[in-house]
């Protein structure tokens, strides 16, 4: 007992007592962090203070507060834009026949171009004093969705000028000047935007563009003007070979000194009218087979005055973070958008189309092989639903949360293309064959376009998730960080011994937490709500706690190697996503009134999410480099073993029998699809004919019984049946007529599209 009660005082004197901390834990703490900080590039360390720390921040540390997410309330419209949405977005939809933009126009129709201009939908953020709608990135998400739902080139037309680009650059960085020369103009449709940002040489790694603005003096407008020297040559720009003002993002260098001492200024963003003296805007490119305008600019040494770069000369060398910073806004909007669509689409389409299908004598959604696809479509879209709300949510919120926008990016096109091949499989020959009757063709081939644009998916996942998340999101270490950077060292050992304590402290206490949940199934934890999804929040909270201390040893071990270990930064990545995704989940399921209906569909969802947070988890704690600190984390994390399942089967029969009838809880997934008058689609189509068939489900069921009754013979087609039936009185005139009706509905839902020639 002695003992014990010696190494407590030994340890309270190690801690208690400064001097003695500072010598024998914080100087060698201190030395080994230094050793071990993974070095920051420039534009590194501008992305990290680039934007905000929002929900993330809560699930990275390991507690979250509950209360905080419910208390962001309930995205809506307002009632200009539901206005908006119900007038100018429904006559937009009557407008679209994509058949005959994608494989005959090879672009929008004039008539299209013309009102979306002249409507606005160039103008969503645009601030209402310069002509523009100034509308939320709710309703800027909603309008992209439901335009996608007829259209990918027509939604891409109409997302790009309301993201990452000049409307947006000049609304936040512009001078007063530059915002009254062009927002009105763009929010009219006068001039039509394009950036220009990735080249030949810079994708993913747009921080290394070449090209070069060098700082020189000509004449310009008959006066000596201090201005640029540009050369570019840009390739996969949106809008560019119908743009009439372009943003140029280039390296501004300035060689003679004539700004000053700095010869490398850095990322620097300009606009330039497309009809300037030397601009080339050059041949279209063919995005598989889309029709929205995308190509290349060039240009060599073309000159413009300083005052063209974006919030004028004060802010030459700051493009960078202006560009992740609005790139963040624009990544949790658009892209998310169309993802959402693809989800909405395949949802209403999949469910209905499974109904009226038949093989085997039973509708094709009555095989348990069609439910377990189905079933995932259903739930990805719910969760592409729910995220879309949150993600849009937090930016109306005025934050700039760049992790969280990273993971709706990277994670809702992926589950954007899963949903999409979910329902290729299930409506096989309906979805392959191309024509005006076909609602999944071309969001299917589109889908690689959202995977690999603004930050390639691969790279967005392994380098930037966890890269930026586990520095931005943790209490201690950016602040370490930045002790670590300091030049007086008195200083900095005195800022880094105030951090060390509560790092300490913090790291304890997940570890902890992780252990203690772990044993008890989570038990231990608090939820804000009761009932059936009570335990989900505990879950949850576990799981961060165990990705919060993982994170600490990660750091600890790996160092700045943890940046190159991109497999496991990866893994943790998807821990991080997966929280936050389940955390939209559950938002929904509030935000929608706890809704009972709803309940299948986030049982199927919250299960899937912690199965593969878990299994990031272990995946990672597996591959560890250290199997020393592989035994320790998984003592900690997983003592019992990894019981975070995937859905069970029950799971997908009970999600899909609740989806293959109309409904509430249909529609709540599927209202991006709006009804468009005089609809002649083949959603329309394939709606008309489930609603149809599902009106005489009654109807059916007599037959059935008649025939095993041996009433009516089986395996008859289907007017005969009908006919048979009449003819003995099983079914009046009335319900003969409708189950005809129902019949040629749904006979032309499963037809497909044939053509003369192609």
């Amino acid at each position: 007992m002695s003992i014990v009660i010696l190494i407590v005082i030994a340890i309270i004197v190690l801690f208690g007592v400064r001097n003695i901390r500072m010598q024998f834990i914080t100087r060698p703490v201190f030395s080994f962090f230094k050793k071990v900080l993974p070095p920051l590039s420039s534009t590194e360390k501008e992305a990290m203070e680039a934007g905000d720390v929002w929900w993330e921040g809560e699930l990275f540390r390991g507690k979250p507060n509950w209360n905080t997410l419910h208390g962001y309330g309930k995205p809506t419209l307002s009632a200009e834009e539901q206005d908006f949405i119900n007038n100018q977005v429904q006559t937009a939809l009557t407008m679209i026949d994509d058949f005959d933009i994608v494989h005959n126009r090879k672009d929008l129709p004039p008539e299209l171009w013309q009102y979306f201009k002249e409507q606005g939908f160039f103008a969503l953020i645009i601030p209402k004093k310069f002509g523009g709608r100034e509308f939320s990135a709710y309703a800027n998400s909603t309008i992209v969705a439901k335009i996608a739902t007829r259209s990918v080139s027509a939604a891409v037309t109409v997302m790009v000028p309301n993201s990452l680009g000049p409307g947006e650059l000049l609304t936040h960085y512009g001078t007063k000047e530059q915002k009254e020369r062009w927002l009105p103009s763009l929010a009219v449709g006068k001039d039509i935007p394009c950036f220009a940002l990735t080249g030949p040489e810079a994708g993913s790694d747009a921080g290394a563009i070449p090209d070069v603005g060098i700082v020189c003096r000509r004449e310009f407008e008959g006066e000596e003007t201090l201005g640029l020297s540009l050369t570019w040559n840009k390739r996969y720009i949106t809008l560019a070979p119908v743009a009439t003002v372009l943003g140029l993002a280039f390296q501004m260098r300035d060689p003679d000194g004539l700004l000053g001492d700095v010869k490398n200024i850095g990322i620097t963003c300009a606009l330039i009218p497309t009809d300037h003296q030397g601009v080339e805007i050059g041949r279209r490119h063919n995005p598989l087979m889309m029709a929205f305008m995308n190509g290349t600019t060039s240009g060599e040494d073309v000159f413009i005055p300083l005052d063209w770069i974006i919030g004028g000369p004060q802010f030459a060398g700051k493009g960078w973070r202006m560009l992740v910073e609005c790139l963040s806004a624009g990544r949790g909007i658009s892209l998310p958008a169309l993802a959402t669509a693809s989800g909405h689409v395949a949802t209403k389409t999949t469910t209905a189309y499974s109904y009226v299908r038949q093989q085997f004598g039973m509708p094709i959604g009555h095989f348990e092989g069609v439910q377990e696809a189905t079933a995932r479509i259903i739930a990805n879209t719910y969760q592409l639903e729910a995220a879309r709300r949150l993600t849009t949510q937090g930016i109306d919120l005025k934050v700039k949360p760049s992790v969280v926008t990273a993971i709706a990016k990277y994670h809702m096109t992926e589950l954007g293309r899963d949903v999409l091949e979910d329902a290729m499989d299930v409506q096989s020959g309906k979805g392959i064959q191309l024509g005006p009757k076909n609602y999944l063709g071309h969001a299917y081939i589109a889908t690689p376009i959202s995977i690999t644009v603004e930050g390639a998916n691969i790279l967005t996942r392994s380098l930037m998730i966890f890269g930026q998340g586990a520095t931005r999101c943790h209490p201690y270490v950016l602040a370490e960080m930045e002790a670590a950077a300091m030049e007086d060292e008195t200083s900095a050992l005195d800022r880094f011994d105030s951090l060390l304590l509560g790092h300490i402290g913090y790291a304890i206490g997940n570890a902890l937490r992780s252990f203690g949940y772990a044993l008890t199934g989570s038990r231990l934890g608090s939820a804000p709500v009761s009932g059936p999804t009570q335990q989900y929040y505990r879950d949850m909270t576990r799981i961060s706690s165990s990705l919060a201390i993982m994170t600490d040893l990660s750091m600890l071990i790996m160092g700045g190697d943890l940046k190159r270990k991109e497999m496991i930064s990866a893994r943790m990545g998807d821990v991080l996503s997966q929280l936050y995704l389940a955390s939209a989940t559950l938002k929904l399921f509030e935000d929608n009134g706890r809704q009972q209906d709803d309940l299948p569909a986030v049982h199927y969802v919250m299960t899937e999410r912690l199965h593969l947070a878990a299994k990031a988890l272990n995946d990672a704690i597996r591959n560890f480099p250290s199997k020393i600190a592989a035994v320790l984390l998984r003592v900690l994390i997983f003592p019992l073993g990894n019981h975070f399942n995937a859905p069970s089967d029950k799971y997908a029969v009970d999600l899909v029998t609740g989806m293959l009838k109309p409904g509430p809880a249909r529609d709540r997934i599927t209202f991006l699809c709006s009804d468009v008058e005089g609809d002649e689609s083949g959603i329309a189509e394939v709606e008309q004919a489930f609603l149809a068939k599902y009106a005489a489900k009654d109807l059916y069921k007599k037959l059935k019984k008649a025939q095993r009754s041996g009433h009516l013979k089986s395996k008859l087609p289907m007017l005969e049946l009908f006919d048979q039936a009449l003819e003995k009185d099983i079914i009046t005139k009335a319900e003969h007529k409708q189950l005809v009706e129902a019949d040629v509905l749904r006979l032309a839902a499963i037809n497909v599209d044939d053509f003369d020639k192609i």
